[in-house]
């Protein structure tokens, strides 16, 4: 097996490779009165879409760090109680937050020193591997799910 070319192709896909939109472009230029917005028939804000991204990328990263991790409670600690953020600057530092947990996916991805196929000891047969491709499965439905509110709302140029 090519272990650069996997890393390659891993690192292309958390960046929003083949068919998926990247998080800068998904996120990028809401107006704040629109990240808590809701459209007809649509079940979540764009709020309720990045933090549920933030959080379990958090969550998986944290989890292929260290046995001592601790999850949300789920589902209830992955979705936030609100339609938007309490301020403008919440949705920044959301986004903010969710770039610097991929750039450390991206790090575990890139490095070669990092066994991609042996299972974590504190797992159930979980993988580096399996776990960033968890990530990016994700980020791609909920991204999907957030162009889909975004148009609804009238803020995507398509």
């Amino acid at each position: 097996m090519n272990d650069k070319a996997l890393r390659e192709h891993l690192l292309w896909l958390l960046d929003g490779g083949n068919a998926h939109i990247s998080f800068e472009a998904a996120t990028a230029d809401l107006p704040f009165h629109l990240q808590g917005g809701r459209a007809p028939d649509i079940p979540h804000s764009p709020w309720q879409l990045l933090e549920p991204m933030r959080i379990c990328q958090w969550d998986i990263l944290g989890f292929c760090g260290s046995a001592e991790h601790v999850s949300p409670e789920f589902p209830e600690g992955y979705w936030p109680d609100n339609d938007g953020p309490p301020d403008k600057a919440a949705w920044a530092a959301s986004v903010d937050r969710f770039k610097h947990d991929r750039a450390e996916i991206r790090q575990l991805a890139a490095d070669s020193a990092v066994d991609l196929f042996t299972a974590l000891p504190w797992g159930d047969g979980q993988t580096i591997l399996r776990e960033i491709l968890l990530v990016a499965d994700h980020d791609a439905y909920h991204l999907g799910q957030l162009i889909v509110v975004r148009r609804a709302l009238g803020a995507w140029p398509i």
